[in-house]
C-alpha cells in the first residue's frame, strides 16, 4: 500500500470552518462544493488527522500516466514547435482525450520532478 498524504484542500477547508466560515464559503476558497467541505469535516471530527489522508482510490482518475510517456515522445517528435501540433498527435494515436492545459501539465511534469 502506498504512502499516505494529507489532503491539502481538506486541512485547509476544516481550517476555514474552524474559523467561522459557512461551508458554501469555505468551498469557495477551496474549489469544493459545500458537501465536500462538510464530507472533509466529518472525517476529521472522527477521525483526526487520519481523517484528512486521501484514500486509496479517491479523487479523480488522472488522464495520462506514465504509460504515455512513448506515445508522447512520438507526438513530440512530429510537432517539435507547437505543444497542441503535439498534443493533437498524442490524441490521434491514443485515442485519448486531454486538453492543451492537460497535455502541457504533463509535459511539465518531468521538469518539475528535477526541481531539488
Amino acid at each position: 500500500m502506498g504512502k499516505a498524504t494529507v489532503s491539502a484542500c481538506g486541512c485547509r477547508a476544516v481550517l476555514l470552518k474552524s474559523e467561522g466560515l459557512c461551508s458554501a464559503h469555505a468551498g469557495e476558497q477551496t474549489e469544493m462544493t459545500a458537501q465536500s467541505v462538510n464530507g472533509w469535516l466529518k472525517r476529521f471530527e472522527a477521525e483526526g488527522i487520519k481523517g484528512l489522508h486521501t484514500r486509496p482510490e479517491q479523487g479523480r482518475k488522472p488522464v495520462m500516466d506514465c504509460s504515455d510517456g512513448d506515445a508522447v515522445g512520438k507526438a513530440i517528435e512530429s510537432g517539435r514547435q507547437s505543444v497542441r501540433a503535439a498534443g493533437e498527435a498524442w490524441r490521434q494515436s491514443s485515442g485519448k482525450e486531454a486538453g492543451e492545459l492537460t497535455f502541457g501539465r504533463f509535459l511539465s511534469a518531468p521538469a518539475q520532478d528535477l526541481d531539488v
